[in-house]
């Protein structure tokens, strides 16, 4: 096993799992306080867990956030879930003070893939950007990062055409939700006893595992998603390009697992990722009509040789000012981002000035 590479810089630490691409811990630090948001799975360090044919190298070493390509199932099925991004070796390219740069060993699709992370020495943020050159075919990828809360949490979003739940159930027997579903209000999902449902209020069930697609409102300029976590006493937030990434899924996972090496004592995580795909359907799905796809977005993106997609997200966390029960907008402009809540109180942080918006 390779071991971690770290970077650190006065606003922030992140040690980075070379071996299978994930960021297996994140810390930020800003007015006076420590905040760590992502989830590592506990079996990360279990002999059993790490010798199961059984699970997928991203299984066997869950944490943080990692880039999938493709998100799901791939076509050919000696690509384990979520692709060689999430499965395989990064080679270090370039390390230096609060970046680092790395490639992917193998081709996705035939593409090459490269991988920039970067933490601000001025903001609790983490930049993440991803190059995909050449390749062939459409290719659904998509973040994954884990948010993990104590206890309660409310969620805020920038506006979403559509809420879509899997044709499938996610997990049987242990479904909060309804399958398959459509509603177009975050507070009023079909449940899986008939009654709505409220996405803003977390947990969302007991013993559940759930998952939900949520399609970006057309002619948004940033799409973002924030977490007001109750018992941690701070905001993290997600941002993006949402004509790049078009949906967010959020992942329910609380102890609805009962197989080891979950074994029920994943508690309290959910995935908020953002990327260009068809939920949770896979590859193939992707590449055909789908119910993503009629909601008038892209579920993949289009490989070719000569062609260059860039994929940029932003992490970051802030503790909560006193007061605030809402979180009403998320913008940048310029080089500053701004957090308003819902009586109009801001927040302001320095911001790398059109990083969203860059061009391959």
């Amino acid at each position: 096993m390779q071991d971690l590479i770290s970077m650190e810089t006065a606003c922030g630490l992140l040690r980075f799992d070379p071996a299978v691409g994930n960021i297996a811990r994140l810390r930020f630090r800003w007015a006076g306080r420590a905040i760590e948001p992502l989830y590592a799975a506990p079996w990360r360090d279990e002999a059993e867990a790490q010798h199961d044919p059984d699970l997928s190298p991203a299984e066997r070493r869950l944490a943080g956030d990692f880039f999938c390509a493709p998100f799901g199932a791939a076509v050919d099925p000696g690509v384990p879930a979520h692709g060689w991004t999430a499965n395989s070796p990064w080679r270090l390219r370039e390390h230096r003070p609060g970046h680092m740069r790395l490639a992917l060993e193998r081709a996705v699709s035939g593409a090459r893939i490269t991988k920039s992370l970067a933490l601000a020495g001025d903001a609790p943020l983490l930049y993440q950007e991803h190059r995909i050159d050449g390749g062939d075919g459409i290719l659904p990828v998509s973040h994954h990062p884990m948010l993990h809360l104590s206890g309660r949490g409310r969620f805020f979003t920038s506006k979403k055409r559509a809420v879509l739940t899997p044709d499938e159930v996610f997990q049987p027997g242990r479904s909060r939700l309804a399958y398959p579903a459509r509603a177009s209000e975050l507070t009023r999902v079909p449940g899986a006893d008939g009654a709505p449902v409220d996405l803003t209020h977390w947990p969302i069930g007991t013993r559940n595992e759930d998952f939900v697609t949520l399609v970006e409102a057309p002619g948004a300029a940033l799409g973002w998603s924030a977490v007001i976590r109750e018992e941690e006493d701070d905001i993290v937030f997600f941002l993006k390009d949402p004509g790049v990434l078009p949906v967010t899924m959020l992942w329910f996972s609380n102890g609805g697992r009962d197989h080891a090496p979950w074994s029920g004592r994943v508690l309290g995580v959910t995935g908020v990722e953002d990327g260009c795909c068809a939920g949770p359907a896979g590859e193939a799905a992707a590449r055909r009509e789908n119910p993503v796809s009629a909601e008038g977005v892209a579920t993949g993106l289009p490989l070719a040789e000569g062609r260059s997609h860039v994929v940029r997200h932003v992490t970051g966390a802030v503790p909560r000012p006193a007061g605030w029960t809402t979180i009403a907008d998320i913008a940048v402009a310029g080089d500053r981002l701004t957090i308003l809540d819902g009586a109009g109180r801001q927040m302001l942080l320095p911001w790398r000035r059109d990083f969203l918006k860059g061009h391959p």
